[in-house]
């Protein structure tokens, strides 16, 4: 969500307030959560100091709202928490490992086959840990992932079928079966496709 669509959404919040006071609440609650995290002042705020069933309340959850679209016009909300951020930037490091591997002739494609795969499957896990989804109770897998990604709405169908594809010659590196990662070209557009799929769900 853009930065004008957020502070839109935050006034309309706040306006129905005067409509409908509970439904407000339990908007905004979910806003926050969704878009400053369960750790930002401004949901905790509004956890602590504003009651589902007092009207007096009102006023104040109206401040909290008013606060966090001051806070967005300054440009001070991140879109990724920081230790987010830094999760990335580790990924995009072995990705550039593996675009070295793939330049270098004397080196076998499934070599950099295997490192972005695993990039992928790191991106994945990192992703469902820092929207707190508990990842001990799911198989560790890119499979697995992605399907719970795909289930939250996070994903789309088509993401969830290159990410089977890529997985599949990352599993076929892996257990070396190398006729089928013989082809430099194949794993550059494996090494494209999952680039452009973090950028894609790193800016969002």
């Amino acid at each position: 969500m853009t930065k004008e669509e957020l502070i839109k959404q935050a006034q309309r919040i706040s306006e129905r307030a005067d409509r409908q006071y509970s439904g407000a609440i339990t908007q905004a609650r979910e806003f926050l959560k969704s878009y400053g995290g369960v750790n930002n002042s401004f949901y905790k705020a509004l956890n602590v100091s504003v009651s589902l069933t007092r009207d007096g309340h009102k006023e104040r959850l109206k401040e909290i709202l008013m606060s966090f679209i001051d806070y967005v016009e300054n440009d001070l909300l991140r879109s990724l928490s920081l230790e987010r951020e830094i999760q990335i930037d580790t990924v995009s490091d072995y990705l550039e490992q593996a675009e070295r591997l793939l330049n270098d002739k004397k080196v076998h494609p499934a070599a950099p086959a295997v490192i972005i795969g695993a990039s992928l499957e790191e991106f994945l896990r990192n992703w469902l840990e820092d929207i707190e989804f508990d990842t001990t109770t799911i198989k560790n897998s890119l499979d697995a992932y992605s399907s719970e990604l795909r289930k939250q709405g996070k994903i789309s169908k088509q993401d969830l079928k290159d990410i089977v594809s890529w997985g599949g010659t990352r599993n076929d590196a892996a257990h070396g079966h190398w006729e089928s990662v013989e082809d430099r070209k194949r794993i550059r557009l494996m090494l494209e496709g999952v680039n452009l799929f973090m950028r894609k769900y790193s800016e969002s």
